[in-house]
């Protein structure tokens, strides 16, 4: 990536498409977009960056300036990647991942993230892996039980103990609830 900037709350494919249409609104050249992180063909004027930084504002994003800030932003988009994609990465772990993908100790991450979150990685995963859940729940074209194999839980009692625990209800009174349980991505 030729000039990366870093994006926060950008968690989706929604997320990108709105940060795009803001580049193309402000006539900014970019190369990439990925999930937290657009490469743009050239270095940004002050006066663009500044006009930047005001409309991802108003889309609810931010513009990360610090190298921390920046980190978070990735474990973040890799975690909810990792959720995301999580058939595709059962012979994985989260920290196996974590460090291939942001070419650093998981240890160092995870002192990092538990220092400027004020919760773990684990604790950031399992709420990212509910969420997942009630996505799933919401859709109804799986069972709970085909939801916790998707998602790797050891067992249908596992998953529901712990989407208790985080939400203070069983999946099935979630289900009945619907969607107003749900919370965006950037809120978890």
């Amino acid at each position: 990536m030729p000039y990366p900037i870093y994006i926060k709350n950008m968690v989706c494919d929604r997320c990108k498409s709105s940060v795009e249409d803001i580049l193309n609104e402000l006539k900014i050249p970019f190369t990439e977009i990925k999930l937290g992180e657009v490469g743009l063909s050239k270095l940004p004027e002050v006066n663009e960056k500044k006009q930047l930084s005001i409309k991802l504002r108003q889309a609810g994003f931010e513009l990360l300036e610090d190298r921390d800030s920046r980190l978070i932003n990735k474990i973040k988009s890799e975690v909810i990647r990792f959720v995301q994609n999580a058939p595709d990465y059962t012979d994985h772990t989260l920290s196996g991942h974590l460090s291939v993908h942001l070419n650093k100790e998981y240890s160092s991450l995870s002192k990092l993230f538990s220092t400027v979150e004020g919760r773990t990685i684990e604790q950031y995963y399992i709420q990212q892996r509910i969420e997942k859940v009630k996505e799933l729940l919401i859709y109804d074209e799986l069972t709970l039980s085909e939801i916790g194999f998707k998602l790797g839980y050891s067992s249908v009692a596992h998953l529901s103990a712990q989407f208790k625990k985080i939400t203070g209800m069983t999946p099935t009174a979630f289900k009945k609830l619907g969607v107003a349980g749900r919370k965006k991505l950037d809120e978890v």
